[in-house]
Order: structure tokens, then sequence, then C-alpha cells
């Protein structure tokens, strides 16, 4: 791979980590547990623990995305990085820097 596209897509990586990092650290605190103290009725209550089903949803996602992010970003430096884990063809360099953390060309995925 082109060095130049390599750079970019470490960037990329740390920038994406960056930001699901961020973004798993707002489910978490969104993921909180509902207080039944609180002073909401009982429809805002059963929305609120809907709403919390989702967003921990997004929230495992997000840690899943973060984990393929870090592992994508330790393999960066290896030979075999950017080809398909599938049918071992080169995966376009436009590809890799809209989905770092993508392991399949966009046939095999």
């Amino acid at each position: 791979m082109d060095p130049k596209h390599l750079e970019e897509i470490k960037q990329k990586f740390i920038e994406e980590i960056n930001k699901t990092e961020a973004s798993v650290a707002e489910y978490r605190e969104l993921t909180k547990p509902i207080a039944p103290e609180n002073a909401i009725g009982r429809i805002s209550r059963m929305d609120a623990i809907n709403n919390k089903s989702i967003i921990e949803a997004a929230l495992r996602k997000a840690e899943e995305k973060l984990n393929m992010l870090r592992e994508g970003l330790g393999r960066v430096d290896e030979k075999d990085f950017g080809l398909c884990s599938k049918c071992y063809k080169v995966i376009p360099a436009g590809r890799l820097l809209l989905m770092p953390h993508s392991r399949y060309c966009v046939n095999c995925a």
C-alpha cells in the first residue's frame, strides 16, 4: 500500500477511535439506571426504560466498533493490511479511509 495512503488511514483510525470513545462515554452516561423515586409518570418512565434499552444497543455497537478500530490500528503496519480477509484482493484505499476497520472488500462484505 502507498505510504501516503497508509499515513492517512492511520490518522483516520485515530480520529475514529477518539470519536467512538466519546460516543461510548456518552452512551454509558445515558444508560445509567433509572431511579424509581424520580417523580415521572408511569408512561414517561416506561418510555425512559424503552429509550434506555435502545441506547444500550447503541452502546454495544459502539464498543464493538471501538474494539475493531483498535485492532485495525494494530494491524496497519502488517504486510497484509489492506487485503481482503476473504478473497485476498486489495481493498481500495477509499474504502479504508471511509471504514478503516473494514477487513473485507466491497464484493466480500
